[in-house]
């Protein structure tokens, strides 16, 4: 358990880095989404056809249903996220999106019988309130009903694939992450054909950028991610996903120096302390039951 924790932490450093690589690209968003993904999924085909164990693949069946769905999910999520960015913010987008885990939340009692707690519940009110004092600034801005539904959809897309990576037991590891990211190129591959005709392009400044986000960022995380979020509750998923876009914060503070405000401080410790109060006295209760 701790190594999955140590992974799905690995993983969300690793995606909340992805702005700051996607800065460095003069790509349209549907382009690098669709690079992303075709780097991201070579690379681990690559490493599962040349691994020891030889090139398995799952036998078609319900998990295998289930993977692609997943790999389905995260693809579109991924499409409408960034179609999102451009349309009403960063921002705006960003506070959409991550009401997936609420949805994940509140559909963990009917799928998984996972108890829904007051302790879960209190941490993740917290960490609600916090990552809206970081990205709540621009809601007053607004934006176009395309967007928000763009920002919607993607927040749905997230809530299913991490929903249906649970259900697809027997698929794991290295097996699992490479599949979902295949589905997950099919899927953006279709979405850019329909929006720019399969007019995608790759300058030659862009490669290096292109190769740490579609290898490192994509291909790297979501092994790390898809490798994690199968072994953990869903309601731990849920609460500590959403220290990515605290990372994600903090990184274009660092890196590219964009300002920090009050709001966004205070905002980034509770998404912090809900986290760990939720997880810490979860665990804490866990112990004490055994």
């Amino acid at each position: 358990m701790r190594t999955a924790y140590a992974k799905y932490l690995v993983a969300l450093l690793l995606f909340g880095l992805n702005g700051i690589v996607a800065a460095q690209i003069a790509l349209s968003s549907y382009e690098t989404v669709f690079w992303r993904t075709l780097i991201g999924a070579a690379m681990l085909t690559a490493i599962l056809v040349a691994s020891r164990k030889g090139f398995a693949f799952p036998k078609p069946g319900r998990s295998l249903a289930f993977l692609a769905a997943g790999g389905v999910s995260m693809g579109a999520s991924w499409a409408f996220l960034y179609e999102a960015y451009q349309q009403v913010g960063v921002s705006v987008a960003t506070l959409e999106y991550y009401l997936g885990p609420v949805l994940m939340m509140l559909v963990s009692p009917l799928l998984f019988r996972e108890k829904l707690t007051w302790v879960k519940l209190a941490g993740f009110a917290v960490v609600l309130a916090g990552l809206m004092l970081v990205n709540g600034g621009s809601l007053a801005h607004g934006g176009s009903v395309w967007g928000l539904a763009c920002g919607a959809l993607a927040a749905l897309g997230l809530a299913s694939q991490v929903i249906c990576n649970k259900l697809a037991t027997g698929i794991t590891g290295l097996a699992n992450a490479t599949g979902q990211l295949v589905a997950a190129f099919a899927t953006v591959a279709v979405f850019t054909a329909v929006k720019t005709g399969f007019a995608v392009s790759f300058p030659s400044a862009d490669w290096l950028p292109m190769l740490l986000l579609g290898v490192v960022n994509t291909g790297a995380g979501c092994y790390f991610y898809y490798s994690s979020i199968g072994r953990l509750p869903i309601q731990s998923v849920a609460v500590i996903g959403y220290l990515e876009p605290l990372a994600a914060v903090v990184f274009s503070v660092l890196l590219l120096h964009e300002t920090m405000t009050a709001p966004m401080a205070v905002g980034g410790a509770l998404i912090l302390g809900g986290a760990i109060f939720g997880e810490t006295v979860r665990s804490k209760a866990r112990q004490r039951a055994d």
